[in-house]
């Protein structure tokens, strides 16, 4: 099998089943016992919050462990909204964003808050000046992702966060698909909070977390919960936060080989295409604003589920978007940035690869795909 939907989830290191093989054997005990075994668990989580803060940049009180990049996504959200609803009853968000986020603005709208959903360009970004002319001095709270799933392009975070830094409202961001990718620290991107996820990074799936800036407002949405200074209730899975940790930190020491590895990768991809000529649309944005290991593709007159099911016949697994969003039959809202029709936009697919593909492996994909476009 070609495993090329890295961007849905990725395999599981060796060491992440290590790591988290051994953690079950010695630490299994509840972080909030008192006793000896549940001292050496708490000691364990500690280890993980500080070695997670250095990262991106905070203090180990701004670390809070979930359920995966969804859970953190509503949590974030939701306790920041919370501490922060009196500046204002005006949120802003963009309208590619990852479903939970979406899911989360939507819910407030129900509840009578005013919401901006803002619309990439056509060259799918989010337009900064659109973002800045929306804040109003009743803006509370900004969520915008870094990195879109679909295509990979970066979004301009940084200078929001920048424009918003004099400003009461707090800005959060989904750095699912980027965080052990490319650079991601809290001040790198100027803002007050960041969800990330395991099973994006050679981790176990189940395991996520919210990292905030240091003295950022946030209010415990969970009454009577005592777990993570009431950030999110229930017994935290240590095994798993264990090996994903030993994940970030793995990936973070070898972070810019692995850059130039799949800048690599995917020109020698692309360059392997290169026989569809000017039926294939490549989505993306310049180098700088892209994630290289996502390539959004679309070949005219093949529409994406077709490519999906022919390739998938061969043992190659790729995707039309969102793992979140498969069953529907729409295209991705950011297709709205590159196609006018519905037609033109059911015709994407996405490849996504990892640090253990090969360039036979890429090789043989382009070589089923132009086969497939070309019948």
């Amino acid at each position: 099998m070609i495993y090329l939907d890295h961007a849905a989830t990725t395999p599981m290191s060796d060491q992440a089943k290590k790591i988290w093989l051994e953690a079950n054997d010695i630490f299994y005990a509840n972080t909030s016992s008192l006793h000896e075994a549940g001292n050496h668990a708490a000691k364990l989580l500690m280890t993980c919050q500080h070695q997670l803060a250095s990262l991106v940049g905070t203090n180990e009180n701004g670390i809070f462990f979930t359920s995966g990049g969804s859970e953190a996504n509503i949590l974030a959200l939701e306790s920041l909204f919370s501490a922060n609803r009196k500046h204002g009853n005006h949120v802003i968000t963009s309208d590619i964003e990852h479903p939970s986020v979406l899911s989360f603005f939507k819910r407030l709208e129900v509840s009578g808050v005013e919401v901006s959903y803002i619309k990439a360009k056509k060259n799918g970004q989010v337009c900064v000046k659109t973002v800045m002319e929306a804040v109003r001095s009743d803006t509370c709270l900004v969520s915008i992702q870094h990195v879109n799933s679909e295509t990979g392009i970066i979004q301009p975070v940084a200078e929001i966060g920048e424009y918003l830094k004099e400003r009461s409202a707090v800005l959060h961001c989904d750095c699912v698909q980027s965080f052990g990718k490319i650079p991601v620290t809290l001040g790198n991107l100027h803002v007050d909070a960041i969800s990330i996820s395991s099973h994006k990074i050679y981790g176990p799936k189940g395991v996520g977390a919210v990292c905030l800036a240091p003295h950022t407002p946030w209010n415990s949405i969970h009454p009577l919960t005592t777990h993570q200074r009431g950030f999110r209730p229930g017994t935290l899975d240590m095994p798993s936060i264990a090996a994903f940790i030993n994940s970030a930190l793995d990936l973070h020491s070898y972070l810019e080989e692995n850059l130039t590895d799949s800048w690599e990768k995917r020109e020698h991809f692309l360059h392997a295409l290169s026989p569809l000529k000017y039926r294939l649309s490549v989505i993306c944005a310049p180098e700088k604003h892209q994630l290289p290991t996502i390539v959004g593709l679309a070949i005219e007159g093949v529409q994406g589920q077709y490519m999906l099911a022919s390739l998938d016949r061969y043992h190659i697994c790729i995707s039309t978007g969102s793992a979140c969003q498969s069953t529907k039959a729409t295209p991705p809202a950011i297709m709205h940035s590159f196609f006018k029709t519905e037609v033109e936009q059911l015709r994407f697919f996405r490849v996504s690869f990892g640090i253990s593909t090969t360039l036979e492996e890429l090789e043989f994909t382009a070589k089923k795909i132009i086969q497939i476009a070309e019948n």
